[in-house]
This record gives structure tokens, C-alpha cells and sequence, in this order.
């Protein structure tokens, strides 16, 4: 958390910086960097805790068939028989979200360090959207050849109707994935500037005396305390419907009707 003359700056979280060499770098190792591998390592280590396939399973093995049940079932109910096969990819981008925005929320940090959360970047959450679409592209096209242009025609339109039809479908199409980027970067960004600016009355207020620092501080740390709860919820929402959004779309692509 930056501050400079008593105030601080909310917006210092979001700041990428190089971890090795310089910005100026063709591919600097930056603090978001090496937290979405903290993400993965963690993803790693979270599945191969659970993949002892004992006959009785331990917490840490239900833990993950139970996601894994529960990720099989969204396809099964979204996309059917044929979507088991895009499981592990709706998985993968369902745990590395969520990971990733509870890493964001760990209340640690040293001196010039602190937890930082990938997914209040556009760039990234943009990537993972991109990675979603394209698969839905690929699978569409892979399956339905230029017959899957037909999924911007929707069934009983008049043909007088079809272009401007055509043309307002396809335009809802393209704007998904800058819609499924934008919803959770907005998400993380907003909340995680709430939780700063509250944490700035509280550590402001300390320093104002003990009348002050109770009246402004008091409330603002239970509040703190309230939002931080939210937010972990948040973490949690965001990730279900990034997932579920890509099990629509794989749907569509799947599906065509």
C-alpha cells in the first residue's frame, strides 16, 4: 500500500512491476507473473493432493472430486453427453480464477510486497476469455462447418428479417468475450479498491487520537471486516459464472440448432 504525506493510494495495488531486470525488457518477469504461478503451483498441488484414488477418500481427495463432480455436472446439464470432453478446460479456467482471486485476498506482505490479484488486470482476465471463445469457435467451425453461421439466425425469423437479424446476433456473439473479460475484471478491481480506501480511514484514524480513531476507525473496521467477507464470496460467484458462461457458449457451439 502506498502512502506519501498520509494518504494512500488505492490504486498502488494494481501496479505491475518488474521482478527481475526492467520494464524495458522484451519479456520482464513482473509481481503478476509470478503470482499467476503461484496460482498454478498451487492448482497443481491442490490436484495432486487428490489423486491418491483411495477406496475410502481423505478430505483433501473429496475436496477435489467434489469440484471436479460439480464442474462434470454444469456440462452435463449445459452442453450435455458430448461436453465431457471440455471438462478439464472448463475446470482449469474455474480454479485458476478462483485461486487466483482468493491469492489476491491473502492478508499478508513484507515491505515493498504484497499479494497481488492477476484477475484485476484486463490483459489477463482477457486472455482466459479469448481462450474460452476461441475454443467455442474452434469446436463450432470443427462440427458445423460454415452451417454454424446459422446460430445468428435465430429459428422463425422472416426472411425479410434474416440480415438485420444475422448482423445484431453476430455482433451480440463477438462482444461475449469482452463481456466475460470485463465482468470480472470490474468485479475485483472495485472491490479490492473498496477494502483499500476502508483500510486507509483505519490506519488514518489510528494516528488522530483515540476519540478520532475509535468514532472513524471503529466502524470502518467492522465494515472492512463485513466487505472482506463479501468479496471472498465475490471470489467465489465470479469464478462459477465465468465458468458457466463457457459452458453456454460451449453449448452453442455444440449444440447448433
Amino acid at each position: 500500500m502506498a502512502a506519501e504525506g498520509g494518504k494512500i493510494d488505492p490504486m498502488h495495488q494494481f501496479t505491475v512491476e518488474p521482478l527481475f531486470g526492467t520494464m524495458n525488457w522484451h519479456f520482464p518477469f513482473t509481481n503478476s507473473a509470478l503470482w499467476m504461478v503461484i496460482t498454478l503451483v498451487c492448482l497443481w498441488g491442490f490436484m495432486l493432493g487428490g489423486m491418491k484414488r483411495e477406496l475410502v477418500p481423505g478430505r483433501w481427495q473429496a475436496a477435489v472430486e467434489g469440484v471436479t463432480g460439480f464442474i462434470n455436472g454444469m456440462i452435463a446439464t449445459n452442453v450435455g453427453p458430448e461436453g465431457k470432453r471440455f471438462v478439464p478446460l472448463v475446470f482449469t479456467l474455474f480454479m485458476f480464477i478462483l485461486l487466483s482471486n482468493i491469492l489476491g485476498l491473502l492478508p499478508i506482505g513484507i515491505t515493498g510486497a504484497h499479494p497481488f490479484t492477476s484477475t484485476s488486470h484486463f490483459t489477463v482476465t482477457g486472455v482466459l476469455a479469448l481462450l474460452a471463445f476461441g475454443t467455442v469457435l474452434v469446436v463450432g467451425f470443427a462440427r458445423h462447418g460454415f452451417h454454424f453461421f446459422s446460430l445468428f439466425i435465430p429459428s422463425g425469423t422472416p426472411k425479410l428479417m434474416i440480415p438485420l437479424m444475422f448482423v445484431i446476433e453476430l455482433i451480440s456473439f463477438m462482444v461475449r468475450p469482452f463481456s466475460l473479460a470485463l465482468r470480472l475484471f470490474v468485479a475485483m478491481t472495485a472491490g479490492h479498491i473498496l477494502l483499500k480506501v476502508l483500510a486507509g480511514f483505519i490506519i488514518n484514524s489510528s494516528g488522530a487520537g483515540l476519540g478520532w480513531g475509535i468514532l472513524v476507525g471503529g466502524p470502518s473496521f467492522i465494515l472492512m471486516v463485513g466487505i472482506s467477507a463479501l468479496e471472498l464470496l465475490v471470489c467465489v460467484i465470479q469464478a462459477y459464472v465465468f465458468a458457466l458462461l463457457t459452458s453456454l457458449y460451449l453449448n452453442d457451439a455444440v449444440n447448433l440448432h
